[in-house]
């Protein structure tokens, strides 16, 4: 499945799952974790780690994603690449600012941020 594939993937699936599982169930062969597994580890990352405060729910996605398929002692310095893809894609990384909380203004969708996520997790990771 081709990195589009995943994030188009990803997009459907969050009609019926919170952003985070959706990038998580995208890139559930790059984890090793079944769907159950994957709907439970990412049940508390929705509305930006639970309140919109905090980072977009997808890219926690992403970020847990790579720790998986890395399996290295930290997987920091990729997590923040696809963080830096993610912002520049998207043009912010907080859930509040990316819905407009503050500012009316709604810079990426959560369609759309699952999507840019996911792709941001194939360029940096490797996959196409």
């Amino acid at each position: 499945m081709t990195i589009d594939e995943r994030a188009e993937l990803g997009a459907e699936l969050k009609k019926k799952c919170n952003c985070c599982q959706a990038a998580l169930l995208a890139l559930a062969d790059q984890t090793g974790l079944s769907e159950e597994q994957l709907m439970q580890l990412g049940s508390g990352f929705g509305s930006g780690m639970g309140n919109m405060e905090g980072t977009c729910g997808a890219l926690v996605g992403a970020g847990m994603a790579a720790g998986f398929k890395l399996r290295q002692k930290s997987s920091t310095p990729y997590t923040r690449q696809i963080s830096e893809n993610f912002r520049e894609r998207c043009g912010a990384v907080l859930c509040k600012d990316l819905k407009g909380r503050d500012t009316g203004t709604v810079l990426c969708s959560c369609p759309d941020c699952v999507r840019n996520a996911i792709r941001a997790y194939g360029e940096i990771v490797g996959i196409d």
